[in-house]
């Protein structure tokens, strides 16, 4: 499907977890099938597999596949789990990056803002929810980039490292107002203990 040879080639650069033996199921495409199957409402490994398995004769016919079957859940999970998400992110962000308006790049407002994803948080194991920057192209309803927070730290060494890799010179960068500081990179100054005579 032409509409997608794009991002197959950008997610087959994804580094597989599995042995060059155990890839019944090319990667490009299970990648792709699990994004599909998210949006349109899975949330679980068994969702992305019965996705697969509905729309599978479909899914064959659009990208000139034979699968027989749907992969089993627990293939889904392993390769997932797998992967390398620093891999999957450039991935990603090479992909928003190409959907950009071709030619002279116009000034646009970027928010950098935290999100905690929901579910991703364990009560079982007493773990809080996980933390996320995401950089959003306002103009273009565009998600540029993602990055994890640290559950030791907070946003604002997380939006300093975003910036960095992020090509934002000219554009508009909105922040909460926790980055309100004079110097959030640095770290604060020490307290100087002065030794009192008697």
């Amino acid at each position: 499907m032409g509409s997608f040879d794009t991002l197959l080639g950008l997610l087959a650069g994804v580094q597989d977890p599995r042995r060059a033996e155990g890839k019944l199921y090319k990667l490009p495409y299970v990648l792709l099938f699990s994004i599909l199957a998210v949006v349109t409402g899975a949330n679980s490994f068994r969702g992305i597999v019965t996705f697969i398995r509905v729309h599978r004769i479909r899914l064959n016919e659009a990208f000139g596949l034979d699968w027989k079957k749907a992969p089993a859940h627990t293939a889904i999970r392993y390769i997932l789990q797998g992967l390398d998400p620093a891999s999957v992110e450039q991935a990603f962000r090479r992909h928003a990056a190409g959907l950009q308006p071709a030619g002279k790049v116009a000034q646009r407002v970027i928010a950098l803002d935290g999100k905690a994803p929901k579910g991703s948080f364990d009560n079982f194991r007493d773990r809080k929810a996980a933390q996320v920057l995401h950089a959003f192209d306002t103009s273009s309803n565009l998600l540029l980039a993602h990055l994890d927070i640290s559950g030791k730290s907070n946003e604002i060494p997380a939006v300093q490292q975003l910036l960095a890799e992020l090509d934002l010179a000219r554009h508009i960068v909105t922040l909460d107002a926790l980055h309100c500081q004079k110097k959030p990179s640095r770290p604060p100054p020490r307290r100087r203990h002065i030794a009192s005579s008697s």
